[in-house]
């Protein structure tokens, strides 16, 4: 169990199936006879209504699972872009309503199977029947999807016939005096009778859920998801032409059995045995979507450490998320035992299902809006709603929901609520102490001027809470009175494509690194918030982060070393020393805490900016101390003396003066002091072995390879037991 990754196995025809298979399920059995009774042929209208609110989620939902195609769907958009607390939310709305369906579906199919045999009967079978039919599901995702697929391929394409057989030869049987009272109820009753419905359209949802595992994500999730919903809704619309045109409404609405009682008008017997046959087919293919997708969110929360970290497994052999289909499918047949007893509590739930994913495409729609207004650098969707579209699609996605959901019955709204407000309070009282994704919402909104942002890309927790501390004293000391904010990141580097799944442990080693990173950061006077990255390229997708979150400046971790060859500090700092667009410190850091703290004055371009930072640093200190600001008047082989002239000390003094106005600090804020000797490493190595930490400015970010800055942090580093670090100003003009 290595790896937490899912195998890319689902073709068109699977996507196709699996998305449109759930919404021509069981509900179009079952759903015409309440639709009708709700608002008589203009029903169709209602599924109109509820189609389009359904266009408009997978629009929103198709950009960002092309932007981000691993398994979750929109509980892991929700999760990136709006943090963790509507993640948990989203997360257990999803796992819930799937399982809730699921369960209905295969009540549904115990029944169908108990009533069309004449000598079978009884309440026990029929959840016998059902607990049987769920086994089976359970043990072929299990196995694998492609194998589930498979079968899912086959059930699709036999009841999609019998379907179109239905609605094609229906047609030439409508009695158009059975249409003339189109809409009994009213406008009222359409609306009404659409939040009945919706429950239908959840098929495309499940596309983006299992996106980790679609072949060709760019091209086939969008294509998937709008020609799954559009094609669906149109036939849900003639279905209800059909069905209200060859039994008159009154009639239809109090059948058990709708559409087999239409077919037998039209095809006779075998039309029924069809039917029959037709509605088992749906149950079971409906059942399969919705174990496959809610076993995919579970996983997905397992690895985003919102459920336990058990679920966050794969199996060996077969590559599934095994745990976590085992653990819904345990739950689902749990509630299909209980929903035999109470069947008016399983068909609330699955009405419940309805309301969850109203309210999680709502939620879609909004982090739709801050992942365009955040444009975080690992985001770059192959599909994108057009310009013409956007905002309107969201928007008017978030309001239809809100108004859908106000049209549903008061026990709906009630049992809905309960499960949001379950997902509320699992993240409060388990998830908080364990998530590390805080979202993209504060990017989004209008900037914060008065915040200083200092970005810690961290990979080694020894020296992680070094860092952090350094990058809180600079960030404290630079935010005046404005907001002190840390961006703490990790990058996992992997080969090829950057949006694949990742190994487990690398997850973990991630999450941890996050996660100790706000333990420590919660003893500091700074905000913080936390970064999980995959790149091909650690250097650029820091350097972009860099850029997306405005940084003031980026205080990241350095062996002590060149790194040799092509580059000066190595291939992941060079890019940010040249490019970064803030100010930059690379800290080698060994021993803590810091104490005294020493500046290396020279006449490089950067050293009054390591100046000011050796003051933020010591006034951080534990003993709130004064950098010491030290510069070494060279002197020549043969005549070099131990101690500087009057003359060189003057020189040095001056030169300290001159360097520490430039950085802002008064005479007795910094402690001067002049060295002499042959060369600046030989001249301060027995002086440094005493200080914590000695900081210095980069001589030139255009030459790296020429700059004398990293020769002597490397020799004072090997010389010296100190801390050392060197500074960068951002000279890019942002």
């Amino acid at each position: 169990m290595a790896e937490s990754q899912l195998d890319r196995t689902l073709g068109f025809t699977e996507a196709m199936t699996l998305g449109g298979g759930t919404m021509i399920g069981a509900g179009i059995f079952i759903l015409p006879a309440i639709a009708a009774e709700g608002a008589g042929p203009a029903s169709s209208i209602s599924f109109g209504i509820a189609g389009f609110v359904a266009l408009l989620a997978a629009l929103s939902l198709a950009e960002l699972a092309t932007g981000m195609p691993i398994s979750g769907g929109s509980y892991h958009y929700v999760n990136r872009g709006l943090g963790s607390f509507f993640g948990s939310i989203v997360g257990w709305g999803m796992w819930t309503g799937l399982m809730f369906a699921s369960a209905f579906y295969m009540v549904g199919f115990g029944q169908y199977i108990v009533e069309s045999v004449g000598f079978l009967d009884g309440r026990a079978l029929i959840v016998l029947i059902g607990i049987l039919g769920l086994g089976l599901i359970v043990g072929m995702n299990y196995y694998g999807t492609e194998e589930s697929s498979g079968a899912q391929n086959l059930m699709i394409g036999t009841e999609f016939l019998i379907v179109l057989i239905y609605t094609g030869v229906g047609l030439f049987f409508i009695e158009t005096a059975h249409l003339v009272d189109f809409a009994p109820t009213g406008p009222s009753g359409i609306v009404a009778t659409t939040g009945t419905v919706f429950v239908t359209f959840l098929g495309f949802e499940i596309i983006a859920t299992v996106a980790g595992e679609i072949k060709k994500p760019g091209k086939l999730i969008p294509l998937t998801m709008v020609l799954s919903v559009v094609g669906v809704t149109i036939l849900y619309m003639l279905i209800m032409i059909v069905s209200t045109g060859v039994i008159p409404y009154q009639e239809l609405g109090g059948s058990l059995v709708p559409v087999a009682d239409v077919a037998v008008v039209f095809l006779g017997s075998i039309g029924v045995v069809a039917i029959v046959f037709a509605a088992v087919i749906a149950a079971i293919s409906s059942s399969n979507s919705s174990i496959l997708a809610a076993s995919r969110v579970l996983f997905a929360m397992g690895r985003d450490n919102l459920m336990s970290d058990w679920l966050n497994a794969t199996h060996d052999r077969f590559h599934t998320p095994h745990r976590a289909i085992i653990a819904t499918g345990g739950v689902t047949a749990g509630l299909i035992g209980i929903g035999l007893e109470v069947e008016a509590i399983v068909a609330l739930l699955a009405e419940v299902a309805s309301f969850s994913f109203l309210v999680t495409y709502g939620l879609v729609h909004v982090s739709l809006v801050v992942f365009r207004r955040a444009d975080p650098p690992a985001y770059d969707p192959d599909f994108a709603v057009p310009g013409l579209f956007y905002p309107i699609v969201p928007i008017l996605g978030v309001a239809l929901s809100v108004f859908v959901i106000a049209q549903m019955t008061r026990p709906v709204q009630i049992v809905g609520t309960g499960i949001v407000a379950l997902g509320a309070i699992w993240y409060l009282v388990y998830a908080r102490t364990n998530n590390v994704e805080s979202g993209l919402l504060r990017e989004a909104l209008p900037g914060d001027e008065s915040a200083y942002t200092v970005l810690v890309p961290v990979v080694n927790p020894q020296t992680q809470r070094g860092l952090l501390e350094l990058a809180a004293a600079t960030a404290v000391a630079n935010a005046d009175d404005g907001r002190a904010e840390l961006v703490v990141l990790n990058v996992l580097r992997v080969a090829g494509d950057d949006r694949q799944n990742v190994e487990a442990d690398r997850l973990d080693h991630q999450r941890d690194l996050l996660e100790t990173a706000r333990s420590t950061v919660a003893e500091m006077d700074v905000s913080l918030r936390t970064r999980a990255l995959i790149g091909q390229d650690v250097g650029e997708t820091i350097l972009e982060e860099v850029k997306s979150e405005d940084a003031d400046q980026v205080v990241v971790g350095w062996r002590g070393s060149f790194a040799g060859g092509e580059y000066a500090f190595g291939s992941n700092l060079d890019p940010v020393l040249t490019d970064a667009p803030a100010d930059v410190t690379l800290a080698s850091l060994g021993q803590l805490p810091v104490g005294n703290v020493t500046a290396l004055v020279g006449d490089g371009p950067n050293t009054p900016v390591a100046v000011r930072r050796a003051a933020e640093f010591a006034a951080r200190s534990e003993g709130n101390t004064q950098p010491t600001l030290l510069t070494v008047q060279l002197t020549d082989e043969e005549t070099g003396a131990p101690e500087p002239s009057a003359t060189a000390r003057q020189q040095g003094r001056e030169q300290i003066t001159a360097v520490a106005q430039r950085a802002g600090l008064d005479p007795e804020e910094y402690t001067p002091s002049v060295l002499a000797g042959e060369t600046v490493e030989s001249a301060v190595s027995e002086t440094l072995d005493k200080q914590d930490l000695v900081c210095l400015g980069l001589s030139d970010r255009s030459a790296l390879r020429a700059d004398r800055s990293g020769s002597i942090a490397e020799q004072i580093h090997e010389r010296a037991s100190c801390n050392v670090a060197i500074f960068e100003r951002d000279t890019t003009g942002s």
